[in-house]
């Protein structure tokens, strides 16, 4: 017979997102009753993805067990939500257990949809075939990366919505910097084909991108869509305006379409539009339940979906389930900051900061980094500060950068 609980605060997943505002809330209620839903035995610092097919980082320095990222005061249920009946409070796991809960937060991340281009599945790690946006297949780029002498290389960048939307640019800009130093680079055909309109979506940060677009000789094609791969053929085929257009590769870097869980966009939850979680996208409260809350890649907010947008989230949704439970409105709101360090070489970033409509929302002034430029500053930020702050600040609880603004009377 399937088993009950009941806790105070539910929440689904124990990515960056779930984790952080879990400390979040102990940190200001130390006694509070929260389960964390998670059935990973792994926890990733996925930013990391990108420096480890860049040679920059080794894998393993980007995992750590669940266990040791896990709240000492949290109860880990080592399960995968299966559905969601908020009308009754309640959560049903993937084994059948029903959790019933004063306040759920849903935060379980995006899926990665590989199997909505033709063949790729099947080719990944071998053919040539990589993709940054996996832990055991970022090795694989810096291998083929390194040992690639000529021929042509292929990025891609599906449509909207992505986690990282600069991530797939992240890897050409790395991999030609390797070519360049190498002396290779004039002997490799680049080309970065985005299903989008726009190198990147905030205008500001485009002429230095566009910069090295040049400088690496990048062939830049828009308006195109990977929906094939075959592998052992070296080929790839593109849906552009102008129909399909099957190329040939050496190396192709994939970057799959992303969409919400399935559980998620199957529930009441769900935005009907995107599947993601139906929340309002200041307060994150969802938008018929208000004791349900979303955040991180998971969420329907109009925001980048990056590692420091669920940075930014995490306390806001804390501070905001606290004056839920203790029946209050919500006490803060989110400006969509999200964060993007461009690499653009190795030693420089582009450090795009900005939140919703565009908006450009700098941590530091002008005079400490100028976000619009290539940066050696923001790529200290990157490689030493960012993971060194992620494990030992946000996963704890520690709002550096990120304290909430109490903008209402609570």
């Amino acid at each position: 017979m399937a088993r009950s609980l009941n806790h105070e605060v539910v929440i689904i997943g124990g990515g960056s997102a779930g984790i952080a505002t879990a400390s979040s809330m102990l940190k200001r209620r130390p006694s509070l009753d929260i389960a964390i839903v998670e059935p990973s035995e792994d926890h990733y610092y996925q930013p990391g993805w990108t420096m480890v097919g860049g040679g920059v980082f080794v894998a393993p320095a980007t995992r750590r067990t669940t266990a040791s990222v896990i709240p000492k005061q949290a109860t880990w249920l080592k399960q995968a939500a299966a559905s969601f009946q908020p009308e009754s409070n309640q959560v049903t796991l993937a084994d059948g257990t029903a959790i019933t809960y004063r306040v759920l937060i849903v935060a379980p991340g995006i899926r990665l949809a590989w199997e909505k281009i033709d063949g790729l599945e099947e080719t990944l790690g071998k053919n040539g075939v990589t993709s940054n946006y996996r832990y055991d297949l970022a090795p694989y780029t810096w291998d083929l990366v390194r040992n690639l002498e000529s021929g042509r290389a292929i990025f891609s960048q599906p449509p909207m919505p992505i986690k990282c939307a600069g991530a797939p640019q992240k890897a050409i800009y790395l991999s030609c910097d390797a070519w360049m130093e190498r002396g290779v680079l004039n002997d490799i055909d680049v080309e970065f084909r985005n299903a989008g309109g726009v190198l990147f979506g905030v205008k500001e940060y485009v002429p230095a991108l566009m910069e090295y677009v040049e400088k690496y000789g990048i062939d830049l094609k828009l308006n195109q869509t990977l929906v094939a791969v075959d592998g052992p053929g070296k080929k790839a085929v593109f849906k552009t305006d102008a129909g399909e257009e099957t190329v040939e590769f050496d190396m192709l870097h994939a970057v799959p379409p992303q969409v919400a869980p399935q559980f998620v966009a199957d529930s009441p939850l769900a935005n009907a539009k995107s599947g993601f979680v139906d929340v309002d996208k200041l307060t994150l409260q969802h938008v018929r339940y208000p004791n349900v809350f979303g955040l991180g890649d998971a969420g329907s907010t109009p925001n980048a979906k990056t590692m420091a947008a669920a940075r930014k989230q995490a306390p806001i949704v804390a501070v905001n389930a606290l004056a839920q439970l203790d029946a209050k409105q919500p006490v803060a709101d989110y400006d969509g900051y999200g964060s993007c360090p461009l690499t653009v070489e190795r030693g420089k970033i582009v450090l795009a900061e900005f939140g919703y409509d565009g908006k450009l929302l700098p941590s530091f002034p002008k005079w400490v980094i100028e976000g619009t430029k290539p940066r050696k500053l923001s790529w200290l930020l990157k490689s030493e500060a960012l993971p060194w702050i992620y494990w030992n600040g946000m996963l704890k609880g520690h709002e550096w950068l990120a304290k909430p603004d109490m903008k209402k009377a609570a």
